[in-house]
């Protein structure tokens, strides 16, 4: 396993030196700006990638507007209301992306939400103050927690919401996956257990050794690998 410091010199040679590197990495840890977030911005989130997933993002950023009208802005009780006739005719509602089966998913994932914050063992206000308190040394544990109790959040779909929402995380890029499996860090599929487990406990060591947040090392990563043509004049 290469130090952070190796890793960071390389991507610095590939983008253009140290000033350019530090444009490109971005700022760091949002967590707890997310728990200023109201629930019904997560739930818009998750379903914003879930849609996004497959499809042509640019659209379902054009469209967000409509959803957001057509789902009373994501309020979690008024989801939980909701009929399924109601839901079918939404989601043929041209003004959105006409799939049913990721609409069923905005009320599964309100489920998710109002039971967590309705649970015995919450000690949480929020599902934000949730997930921004989930520690980011077990970020892979979180992301377990979303696609056991949601909805089409596995994969690096419920990553890249946390990811929208400020939440600190790495992202399993193809440019991320390509160096785990240059460096022999990982054999198998990059979704199993053991795979997870050996990428949490890199990223714990990197930024332990730096002072950087999950989501600048997980870039510094990419930078640092594969053919991404990212530059900063």
């Amino acid at each position: 396993m290469e130090s952070w410091q190796k890793i960071y010199q390389r991507a610095c040679q590939r983008k253009g030196g140290e000033q350019a590197l530090t444009l490109l990495l971005g700022e760091g840890n949002h967590d707890q700006r997310l728990k200023q977030l109201t629930d019904d911005r997560l739930l818009s989130a998750f379903t914003k990638k879930i849609f996004q997933s497959g499809f042509v993002w640019r659209v379902v950023e054009n469209k967000w507007p409509n959803f957001e009208e057509s789902f009373f802005n994501f309020d979690i009780e008024k989801i939980l209301m909701m009929p399924e006739e109601m839901l079918e005719r939404k989601a043929a509602d041209p003004k959105i992306i006409r799939n049913f089966n990721k609409v069923k998913t905005i009320k599964a994932n309100a489920q998710m939400i109002f039971e967590q914050q309705n649970s015995d063992e919450n000690s949480q206000p929020s599902f934000s103050a949730f997930i921004a308190d989930w520690p980011t040394e077990d970020i892979i544990g979180l992301w377990a927690y979303l696609k056991k109790h949601g909805q089409r959040l596995g994969g690096n779909t419920g990553p890249y919401a946390l990811r929208a929402l400020g939440k600190d995380t790495f992202i399993l890029s193809r440019d991320v996956e390509a160096y785990f499996r240059a460096h022999d860090l990982i054999s198998g599929g990059i979704q199993t257990k053991s795979s997870l487990a050996t990428i949490q406990q890199c990223f714990n060591q990197w930024q332990q050794e730096s002072d950087l947040s999950l989501s600048q090392l997980s870039r510094l990563i990419a930078f640092a690998t594969g053919d991404n043509n990212v530059q900063v004049e």
